[in-house]
């Protein structure tokens, strides 16, 4: 019997599609040993993206969680996502290398590689970092639709990321555009050009098609799949762990997890959503314009806000038809952070003006020049490149020096006497004034195994030390904390 393997993504890829990193720490520990024991390949978690977002708003030091949680996998490997480009920004190259290699000492043996354009030159210089660092190169080769991006484009790719002597590649598929049929004849030809290189699928449930595709993959023999446990699958997340094995199960296929321990886990974090009001995935309905502007479902929320604040937002339909067209003026670049951000915005931008480019942003000039990827000026349309880059603020903007900060560098602007590589990486990413903060906000918060808000609540408050006493009283129920000094 065929065997399906899983790769874990709820404490990652899940948290942030559905829950934007609002996952504490305290949420982490109580299900980290039970996931452990399900039998994973390995467990997604970590990436640059996290830190800001654990400093600036969680208050959480992401460097203690991080100590907190991953000595207690002691079975499972944990993998980070990193790429060659980190948000909207271009960093050095020795900020990339210092986060892997802080990472790998913190205890995670595995990187996610991504790059917008799938450029094996760029793939190359992490990959060299990652193995420097002690971390297994995992290439992530993205996925989108457009008439360039054949079959054979994605099977030539695959034997190019192969030729970096990488530990595994992943077909990802980040905007949950990947249909059953493509599924069936895309896989083919991928797992053909891998050799014995092993392929993993990672899909999205945008469109409602994640799980289908999933069984389309196992079935065409790639057998090791990303899934997230609910409530963080399905709606914008990866498919659900449960419905993707059992019905590979269905179809006579032997799934090598656990689900046991992991219906706790699924538990544990639907006690969270619900007490933090954090979202519940669900399936969404079917929607074929996603394949034509593919606009990731994040962004088109902040469009319509963008487009409300200038009382346009009756101009929603319009923006999405002009994504697709400035899309392919663009040279069909793949719609990942960041290059769809561009794409959208610059489409807002033509249709609030009224009139297409006249006003462009400094990421659309960058775009031209080649900054965020030589395929992208490449491939643009002459026409829009010229218009584009024929205007003095491109001339400001190919002046600028390119970020070229040495490791001696990052420690001199960001350190000092006592301070240490973590946090001179959380520095960069925020400033010192929001680690202080982040520091004067204490411990994190914790969460009940059992989901128990009760238990929860009476945790939080032992931890004030501006009262000495807690009186909480409910309907045939009442409790009484009191601080006593030791006899």
């Amino acid at each position: 019997m065929t065997e399906v393997h899983f790769v874990d993504t709820t404490l990652r890829d899940g948290q942030q599609s559905l829950w934007a990193y609002n996952m504490r720490t305290g949420m982490m520990i109580p299900v980290v040993e039970q996931m452990d024991e399900a039998g994973f390949e390995a467990i997604e978690f970590g990436g640059p993206v996290e830190l800001p977002k654990c400093v600036k708003e969680l208050r959480e030091n992401p460097w203690e969680r991080y100590r907190l949680v991953i000595p207690k996998f002691r079975k499972t490997s944990l993998r980070l996502i990193h790429g060659t480009r980190s948000g909207f920004a271009i960093y050095p190259a020795a900020l990339h290398q210092l986060y892997d290699t802080c990472m790998a000492k913190a205890g995670v043996t595995e990187v996610r590689i991504s790059d917008s354009w799938n450029d094996p030159s760029d793939w190359a210089w992490r990959v060299k970092q990652a193995k420097k660092a002690g971390l297994k190169p995992i290439i992530n080769l993205i996925y989108t639709v457009s008439p360039r991006h054949t079959d054979e484009h994605f099977a030539a790719k695959i034997r190019e990321a192969i030729g970096l002597d990488v530990y595994r590649v992943i077909l990802k598929d980040p905007g949950g555009i990947l249909t059953p049929e493509r599924t069936k004849t895309l896989v083919p030809a991928v797992l053909a050009a891998a050799n014995d290189t092993t392929v993993e699928l990672h899909t999205h449930c945008t469109t409602g098609l994640g799980t289908l595709c999933c069984l389309e993959a196992i079935k065409a023999g790639m057998t090791h799949v990303n899934t997230a446990i609910p409530p963080l699958a399905d709606a914008s997340s990866n498919p659900s762990l449960f419905n993707v094995a059992m019905n590979a199960r269905a179809l006579g296929y032997d799934t090598l997890i656990d689900e046991a321990p992991l219906r706790q886990v699924a538990k544990h974090f639907t006690a969270c959503a619900k007490e933090e009001n954090l979202p519940i995935g669900k399936t969404p309905e079917y929607d074929y314009a996603q394949y034509v502007h593919q606009i990731p479902g994040g962004m088109i929320s902040n469009l319509r806000h963008q487009l409300r604040l200038v009382g346009m937002d009756n101009k929603l339909d319009e923006t999405l038809e002009e994504a697709a067209q400035v899309r392919a003026e663009f040279g069909y670049p793949i719609m990942v952070t960041p290059l769809s951000q561009f794409v959208g915005s610059q489409a807002a931008i033509n249709v609030i003006v009224g009139e297409r480019y006249r006003q462009v942003t400094d990421q659309t000039i960058e775009y031209a020049m080649g900054i965020w990827g030589k395929e992208g000026a490449a491939l643009m349309d002459p026409n829009v490149k010229e218009r584009i880059l024929n205007r003095g603020r491109a001339k400001e903007i190919a002046e600028r020096p390119y970020p070229t900060d040495s490791l001696l560098d990052l420690r001199r602007k960001y350190g000092g006497e006592g301070v240490s590589d973590e946090e001179i990486l959380l520095r960069f990413f925020t400033s010192k004034e929001d680690v202080d903060r982040m520091h004067a906000a204490g411990p994190a918060r914790t969460y009940a195994a059992n989901g128990n808000p009760l238990l929860n609540l009476v945790a939080e408050l032992s931890k004030q030390t501006d009262r000495n006493s807690v009186f909480i009283q409910n309907r045939n129920f009442t409790l009484r904390l009191e601080k006593r000094r030791a006899e």
